[in-house]
């Protein structure tokens, strides 16, 4: 029988890493169909984490830790020009419109950024040691 005990948070970065519409922070994830990373942003304020993949086609999103357009309002795909509202992944342009960004659960304490894992997105093995809170 395997243990359906929650995995701890995840330890992402310090809350002062992630500015209002500025770079992101990517982590190793996997997601059941192998691996690739999850991108967490400041957007007005408050943090939001995603799985890093276009609903267009599944490619990582960003370029070198850019996730926003430059106006800092959306989230863009440097891929393929899809733009996605930070706050909910929902794709309000190009060619995945009405698709989403998976969300990840995100919580601020104590100074920092937290994801707690769930489903089939997990920490990936290799990379979770010294991840956890």
């Amino acid at each position: 029988m395997q243990d359906s005990a929650p995995l701890p948070a995840v330890r992402v970065c310090a809350s002062s890493d992630l500015a209002n519409g500025g770079l992101g922070v990517k982590i190793p994830v996997s997601d059941g169909a192998g691996r690739t990373t999850a991108f967490f942003v400041r957007y007005q304020d408050r943090v939001h984490g995603y799985l890093n993949r276009c609903a267009h086609v599944g490619v990582e999103l960003d370029w070198e830790g850019s996730f926003f357009t430059r106006a800092g309002d959306l989230i863009m795909c440097a891929r393929h020009g899809a733009t996605y509202q930070p706050d909910t992944g929902l794709c309000v342009g190009g060619p995945c419109k009405n698709g989403r960004l998976t969300v990840l659960t995100v919580e601020e304490r104590d100074g920092a950024v937290y994801w707690q894992p769930a489903g089939k997105i997990r920490p990936q093995d290799d990379a979770a040691a010294g991840l956890f809170s």
